[in-house]
């Protein structure tokens, strides 16, 4: 298969499959157009031909260009979710991006996710086995909820209602609140409660919504290691509560209310809200450094 080839089925897999946004889908074709000039250049115009010394070499040269190490961060992850879609799908015999390294941030970026990494990071997730089910749909509640780690772990079945796209949690002091869920989460939940968790399902299976291979309430550590080594995966360092971050910062830069963002989070003070204020201008500050030829 030519690489053109491949990057139009992906995205087409994107876009109907898994319902990422628009600007994501630009984000992967444009990382993985760069990829595909320059391997035109060097006589390898498929999918078969592309060894992981042609992507490294490939992110050196861009690191060489000058391009901005968050950028080619953002292609690694796109190129390293391309190559494990094409492996899954039996395109490739193996994933030939497995263990593709990019290079680290700048220490001074703020300690929160970009939309497009949130969207590499469940894009990477590729729904075959129950486990994969479960930890896709964890991740998007995670992402679409802004919940806390013992929240998802705590939730059960009786607390959701994806018909109207809600969830209610009991939170910190034993605060209940009801907090929405996006349709692209929802589906993901619903992937997991209707093919995945039956599968896991045992005597000692509780109502919790997100359970392990034996059946029982998956701890807090538990959800830590998930989302660490799902991360990992796509060359990120990520642990729940910096989802919640994101979550956060991304409402906020949206045009949200600090208010309402203040509600779904279940924060007692509009202080503690008030640290994505923060965040959204350092982040303004970065996007606007890295990208304005005077910044």
């Amino acid at each position: 298969m030519s690489l053109p080839d491949a990057l139009d089925r992906f995205i087409l897999f994107l876009a109907t499959e898994r319902g990422l946004s628009v600007n994501y889908q630009i984000s992967v074709r444009q990382s993985v157009e760069g990829f595909t000039q320059w391997a035109g250049r060097r006589d390898l115009t498929d999918v078969e031909s592309v060894r992981i010394q042609h992507l490294s070499d490939h992110l050196l040269s861009r690191k060489t260009d000058g391009v901005a190490n968050a950028t080619i961060r953002l292609n690694a992850m796109a190129l390293k979710i391309l190559f494990r879609w094409l492996a899954a799908r039996k395109f490739l015999p193996k994933d030939i991006g497995d263990g593709l390294m990019a290079p680290r941030l700048d220490p001074s970026l703020p300690q929160t996710l970009t939309e497009v990494e949130v969207g590499h990071l469940l894009a990477s997730i590729e729904p075959v086995t129950p486990l994969d089910h479960r930890d896709l749909a964890a991740l998007e509640l995670f992402y679409a909820s802004g919940l806390r780690v013992s929240e998802l772990a705590n939730a059960t079945l009786d607390q959701l209602s994806l018909e109207e796209g809600f969830i209610r949690v009991t939170g910190k002091g034993n605060k209940t609140r009801i907090v929405p869920v996006g349709r692209t989460a929802c589906d993901a939940l619903n992937r997991w409660l209707e093919t995945g968790r039956p599968k896991l399902v045992s005597k000692k299976t509780g109502s919790h919504v997100f359970i392990g291979v034996r059946g029982t309430k998956l701890t807090t550590k538990r959800f830590e290691q998930i989302v660490a080594t799902r991360a990992k995966a796509v060359g990120l360092d990520v642990h729940p509560h910096l989802l919640r971050h994101s979550f956060a910062t991304h409402l906020l830069s949206g045009g949200a209310d600090l208010r309402v963002i203040q509600e779904m989070l279940g924060h007692a003070n509009i202080a503690t809200t008030q640290i994505y204020t923060h965040v959204d201008k350092k982040r303004l500050k970065q996007v606007h450094k890295t990208f304005h030829p005077r910044g």
